[in-house]
């Protein structure tokens, strides 16, 4: 890496420490303004995310008002070494599940970490790339979206965090609470069945 690139590298490196000790500090002090800010940021990221999650336009407007209600109480819970994003998504995430086994006790949540996915094979690790790179270069987003909706949530949940929210690997990891393997894992069969899809002319 040439010596401006990395002056490039560490300059964003510092630019995201220094906006997430803000934050924090923010969220210490429950500082409205700073809330304020962070509403209008993410209002359409978030909102989008939890629809995708639910499927219901009530209950991802309720699911977003009490996500920033724990914001604001579990704000010096915030590391500001993490991305802020992903520590909002995992919030929003974990009221996704506690709704769903209030209203199904007996139901076994997939998007349940726990319910952990095989880790993948040397060879499926390496064609993850390559489906990446197929589903990347098309410009289809409105396909994309289509074909989410008939995956299951937990493969839906890691294609939105990865096309839409633009996160990588790491990030998804952190907001799914899950390994990194079972992130790709899941993100290698929701692109298969995506690209199947794109292969049978069904986008």
């Amino acid at each position: 890496m040439s010596a401006a690139a990395c002056w490039f590298v560490n300059s964003a490196s510092n630019a995201m420490e220094h906006e997430g000790q803000a934050i924090a500090r923010g969220l210490r002090r429950r500082d409205p303004d700073l809330l304020d800010r962070l509403i209008e940021r993410y209002h359409y990221r978030l909102y989008r995310y939890l629809l995708c999650l639910t499927g219901n336009r009530e209950t991802a407007e309720d699911l977003f008002q009490e996500t920033w209600i724990r914001v604001l109480e579990r704000g010096r819970q915030y590391d500001p070494k993490s991305k802020f994003e992903a520590w909002l998504f995992a919030i929003a995430r974990n009221l996704v599940i506690d709704l769903q086994r209030r209203r199904q006790p007996r139901f076994v949540d997939l998007l349940d970490s726990h319910a952990e996915e095989p880790e993948l094979p040397e060879s499926e690790s390496r064609e993850l790339f390559s489906a990446l790179a197929l589903v990347e270069q098309r410009e289809t987003s409105e396909w994309v979206s289509a074909a989410m909706r008939n995956l299951p949530a937990a493969y839906r949940e890691v294609l939105v965090l990865r096309f839409q929210e633009e996160m990588g690997l790491e990030e998804m990891a952190e907001v799914v609470s899950a390994p990194l393997p079972t992130v790709k894992s899941r993100l290698y069969r929701g692109l298969e069945a995506m690209r199947q899809m794109l292969e049978g002319g069904r986008a």
